[in-house]
This record gives C-alpha cells, sequence and structure tokens, in this order.
C-alpha cells in the first residue's frame, strides 16, 4: 500500500508586480498588476508505507511548496494528492491524526510554556487518550533523553534542544507518516546525529514512512534509500541514492603510501592490462585514477603483495558533488564527463 500519491501536481501563485519609483508606487495603489508563477510543475510520484525518501532541491526548486500541499495548508492548482488514504486539504481534520510534521525553522511548541505544558496540549488538539499519551511520552522522552528539559519554558532551550522537542511533538500522537522540512538547519554534528538515529529506530520499529526534504546530504545518505530530486519545480530524478552514485561517479581515485622506494613503471607495469592513470610524487608516495566501470579490489590485487604499502586511502566522489553536477546539467539523465585532474571535494576512506 502507498502512503503518498502524488498525479500531476500543480501549484501557480499570483505574485503582485511592484512598478519603480514614487508614480509608479502611486499607480500600484491603484491598479495592481500581477504576474503568475509556476512553483511545482506537474509532478507525479508515488511512496509506498514505511519508505523513507528523500526529497531534495535547490532554494526555490518547490521543495516545501510540495510539503505544504501534501501536508494540507495549501490547495493545488490542479492534480491529485492522496495521503494516508486523504485528500489533505479536502479531509484536515481526521488526515491530520495520521501525519506528523516537523519545519526546521517553524515552532509547534508554544514559546513561554514549559514543554510538558505544549506536549499537554497537543494531546487535547490530537485528541490521544492519557493512558496512550503518557506509554507514547515516557517512550520518546527515554528515546531522546528529554527528562531534565520537560519543565523548562521553550525559550530557554537551545536549538538541539528544541528540535528533540518538536520531534516527540510530531509523535505523540503515533503518526503513520512523518513530514520533515529541514530538520537539522544549524545542528552541530552531534545533534544530527542524534536526530538520524532516532528516526532511523522509528522506521525500523514502528514503520513509520518518512519524507524529508534536507540540504545536508548526509541526512540523505544516513536514511534514504531512495531520492527525488527536483529542479524548477520538476522532478529530474527518482530512484536509489547508490544508483545516482553509480550514474554520476567519476571513478575511484586510490592512494598509495609505501615503506620502500616503488618506481611509477614499476606501478604501471603491474596494471598494464587496466585502463588506470597513475601518478607519483616521490617514490614513497603514489595515486592511480580508477574510471567507475572497474572495481577497486581488481587493481589493488595487482599491486598488493607486490609493493611494500604502508597505508592505502581510497576517495570517492561524494553525494554534494554529484548533485552539484547535476543541478548544472539541468538533467540526472546523463552522467557528467570529469577526469581525475578536476576531482576535488571527495570523501576519503582508510583501509
Amino acid at each position: 500500500m502507498n502512503a503518498i500519491e502524488v498525479q500531476d501536481l500543480r501549484k501557480t501563485f499570483k505574485v503582485q508586480k511592484n512598478r519603480e519609483g514614487l508614480k509608479g508606487a502611486f499607480a500600484d495603489l491603484f491598479k495592481r498588476q500581477y504576474s503568475e508563477v509556476t512553483a511545482v510543475k506537474d509532478i507525479h510520484f508515488t511512496i509506498p508505507q514505511g519508505e523513507i525518501c528523500g526529497y531534495i532541491g535547490e532554494n526555490g526548486a518547490g521543495k516545501s511548496t510540495t510539503i505544504k500541499m501534501l501536508t494540507g495548508i495549501l490547495v493545488p492548482t490542479s492534480g491529485s494528492v492522496k495521503v494516508g488514504g486523504y485528500v489533505p486539504y479536502l479531509e484536515r481534520e481526521r488526515f491530520v491524526q495520521e501525519i506528523g510534521v516537523v519545519f526546521g525553522q517553524r515552532s509547534q511548541l508554544w514559546w513561554d510554556i514549559g514543554v510538558i505544558e505544549s506536549f499537554q496540549l497537543l494531546r487535547k488538539v490530537y485528541r490521544v487518550p492519557e493512558q496512550d499519551f503518557r506509554k507514547r511520552l515516557d517512550e520518546l522522552v527515554e528515546r531522546l533523553a528529554l527528562q531534565d528539559l520537560l519543565n523548562r519554558p521553550v525559550r530557554k532551550l537551545s536549538l538541539g534542544q528544541r528540535m528533540r522537542c518538536e520531534l516527540v511533538a510530531a509523535l505523540l500522537h503515533n503518526p503513520a507518516i512523518l513530514f520533515l522540512d529541514e530538520p537539522t538547519i544549524g545542528l552541530d554534528i552531534v545533534v544530527k546525529s542524534e536526530i538520524r538515529d532516532f528516526l532511523r529506530d522509528m522506521n525500523r520499529e514502528h514503520g513509520t514512512t518518512i519524507l524529508l526534504t534536507t540540504h545536508d546530504l548526509q541526512d540523505i545518505e544516513a536514511l534514504c534509500s531512495r531520492v527525488i530530486m527536483l529542479d524548477d519545480g520538476r522532478i529530474i530524478y527518482d530512484g536509489g541514492l547508490e544508483e545516482l552514485k553509480q550514474r554520476w561517479g567519476t571513478g575511484v581515485e586510490v592512494q598509495f603510501q609505501f615503506g620502500t622506494p616503488t618506481k611509477l613503471p614499476q606501478l604501471e607495469q603491474w596494471s598494464a592490462e587496466m585502463p588506470v592513470s597513475w601518478t607519483a610524487e616521490n617514490e614513497l608516495g603514489a595515486k592511480v585514477w580508477i574510471p567507475r566501470d572497474l572495481n577497486v579490489s581488481d587493481l589493488l590485487a595487482k599491486v598488493v603483495g607486490k609493493a611494500d604499502i604502508t597505508d592505502i586511502k581510497i576517495i570517492e566522489t561524494n553525494t554534494d558533488d554529484i548533485v552539484r553536477s547535476i543541478y548544472q546539467s539541468g538533467s540526472a539523465e546523463k552522467p557528467a564527463e570529469q577526469t581525475a585532474a578536476d576531482q576535488d571535494g571527495k570523501e576519503a576512506v582508510h583501509v
């Protein structure tokens, strides 16, 4: 069963055009001019129950507009959307019982009262029975280590503490579907890691469907097996994250450190049958560029055992580089052409 079904979804806004100068401002008082801006352009996708899907795009690509339509905040201009079996903007009262929402830059907690009081108010909003509420709250508070925060006013919480409380607030009524819009924005690496671990556990233990929008691609790599990529209101990629890496990854660079001098001609001879490119700064260090259609293990088999190796570092094109290349090309259909000399900003793995 699908948790989310979107078909030919479109959202158009009417935007006022401001004329220049004092004369133009005076004219706008009596006769305003408008233009239409289409933020989301006939997109379609389905998300099965229990999936964690990343929804990514540059600023202005249409991510937040889509989320607002999926959560019933905005009414689509055209197309259809069903979330948890409901049409969000038509069946809002029943629909909100099925979803949880966290907007990273907006709070659903009351600023001047204690965290536990906000939770109690939300219990009444969602009509959660007291016994179910207590059981769920105890589970979430323990998992996110909020025991010392419950009686503090929200305004006295740090950003990381508030985001953990926001997650609890969104999950108190045990929703089947969770929408997260930039949930880790501005957080330090420790809190980000804690939140990622928590979301992964929630999905595994409760089967919660999660749609995640973020500019932090480490969130996507840590949580999502599937990614939907938007550009100018259109979906340009919908598929597996690993498939995206394989399609756009330009290859792998392997760096060697040797205990005894090893000359470049010798290295080239050992891998003569492979279309790889060796470079060396000295006889104790060399690196080789391996095209994406070759296995690193095949190259290692040619060198390991023949040379006195003290360290190996494998450097792959990271997801940030891949996504940047896709947006620069405007399409996810064709891999970008890059050479070893073009590579920078890669992530390193020591062997």
